[in-house]
């Protein structure tokens, strides 16, 4: 589409509103499967089931959560589906034309960090398989550099290349890879679950972890209470929707490319709530079984694989996952940072060249391997980074414009969205003391009680949308009764 008037510095191809709209229920539906159906997405499943303390409460909470990301999701992307631009795009209608680069770059960095963790992960399931062989084995054993091993080193830098192959031919690539990738690693986690089920003589839905264990699992993850107790499913339920909140940013990249708010509710319906619930409860039900089997705490699939008699079985449940990562790498941490580093300079920089500045961040991350560690504790650090963010935007779309945006003025540099110069004042006051009570004062401080960082992402998007709200609504009052005078 072009933009009468756009700006050569706002405006480019990849940047302008959608006019191909053929991402149907189906496709919206493989965004959700790409997204959560990873290792990551496992490991953290798996990881918030020890702390609900049994399999009901695991559901009912992963279930409350699966609601809300819903709701949520729905918000963003009927943005997308009205106004067709992406994200840093409709950014600039509260953050103003070249303030919205800030919460661009915020969301790109975000992904890099998930593209170095996710990358790491698949990589993590080749070299399980490999190291069955004693010659690999050996060479992971006495090799090491850039704090990893050589064979991790190797196994990384490949899956790293291999993903660059996926963008080349942009978009209409993306969608037809999360077409199939998404599904595969369904049928492997079935395959997963119903093997350990089968091993393990039993299918059962009641956990046979006992509570010591559960405690000694979940002790550094700062959740508050007990396995099982209600600050802990609390805890669960808030963080499965913190671990959505980079794309609740950037969901509009994907619904932009619907073709109606009804098809993107249907793809929503069932990747969300049903596809998000019935995922975790393979995760419950196979680390379950794993501890039948092996009678230990196994989080990681590709542990669970490793330990297979069968190396054929192994090799397949490692190379689906590990193509079920490069699909949520993909979907979530290249998409949006190729957008985002294209808006900050279009006339340089398209589609595919953020999305290679992307994984060349993540390639730098990797031998910090910020990433390791808790999963819960992870979500929540980068999580409450763009809750923010969030409630800025959300508060402006609907409360502050009532869902009515002239999308050419966002692409003009002397339109409505100028604000002060390019930048909305009010805009970056809010999010800045969002971030101050959902970021700052929980991770580098100890003023605050240890629950909060659990919520952080929450107390982000309240905080930050009321004080937008607040300020937004002052201004335009003044406004009006500067231009009455």
């Amino acid at each position: 589409m072009t933009i009468q008037g756009a700006s050569p510095d706002l405006y480019n191809e990849d940047l302008a509103p959608a006019t191909v709209r053929n991402w149907g229920p189906f496709s919206i539906f493989n965004v959700w499967t790409s997204d959560v159906h990873s290792l990551w997405g496992y490991y953290l499943a798996a990881s918030l089931f020890l702390f609900c303390g049994g399999f009901v409460n695991f559901i009912i909470a992963i279930g409350i959560g699966s609601l809300i990301i819903y709701v949520l999701m729905n918000m963003v992307g009927y943005a997308g589906v009205k106004t067709g631009v992406p994200y840093p795009v409709l950014a600039r209608a509260s953050f103003g034309i070249w303030g919205a680069n800030i919460p661009a770059l915020v969301r790109a960095i975000v992904a890099c960090f998930w593209y170095g963790a996710q990358t790491a992960a698949a990589s993590g399931a080749i070299v399980a398989l490999l190291i069955r062989s004693q010659w690999f084995a050996d060479f992971n054993a006495n090799t090491h550099f850039l704090g990893h091993s050589g064979l991790e080193v190797i196994c990384f830098v490949v899956i790293w290349a291999l993903q660059l192959l996926i963008i080349q031919r942009g978009m209409e690539t993306v969608r037809r890879f999360q077409d199939w990738a998404g599904p595969a690693v369904w049928v492997m986690m079935l395959i997963l679950a119903i093997y350990l089920c089968v091993k393990s003589g039993t299918f059962a839905f009641t956990s046979d972890i006992p509570m010591d264990v559960l405690k000694e699992k979940t002790k550094d993850a700062g959740v508050p209470g007990e396995p099982g107790s209600w600050t802990s499913l609390f805890a669960v339920a808030a963080i499965w929707v913190t671990y959505f909140s980079a794309l609740y940013l950037n969901f509009c990249d994907f619904a932009r490319y619907a073709p109606d708010k009804a098809a993107l509710r249907k793809g929503n319906i069932w990747g969300l709530p049903v596809n998000l619930i019935l995922f975790s409860l393979v995760a419950g039900v196979t680390t379950i079984a794993a501890y039948d089997v092996y009678h230990e705490v196994l989080l990681h699939p590709d542990q669970i694989s490793a330990k297979f008699d069968s190396w054929f079985l192994a090799a397949l449940a490692a190379l689906t996952f590990a193509v079920a990562t490069l699909g949520i790498n993909v979907v979530a941490n290249f998409v949006s940072p190729a957008f985002d580093f294209s808006n900050v300079f279009p006339r340089q920089i398209d589609f595919k060249k953020g999305g290679y500045i992307a994984a060349l961040i993540a390639l730098v991350l990797y031998p910090f391997a910020p990433w390791e560690g808790s999963a819960a504790s992870f979500v929540n650090v980068i999580g409450a980074t763009m809750g923010p963010i969030f409630g800025v935007m959300m508060v402006d779309y609907y409360l502050i414009r009532k869902g009515e945006v002239d999308v050419e003025a966002l692409y003009r540099e002397d339109g409505e969205f100028r604000f002060q110069g390019g930048w909305h004042v009010n805009a970056f006051i809010a999010a800045g003391i969002g971030a101050f009570f959902s970021s700052i004062l929980p991770n580098f401080t100890n003023w605050l009680p240890s629950w909060w960082g659990v919520y952080g992402w929450f107390f982000g998007v309240a905080i930050a949308g009321a004080i937008y709200y607040v300020l937004r609504t002052a201004a335009v009052s003044a406004g009006a009764k500067m231009a009455k005078a």
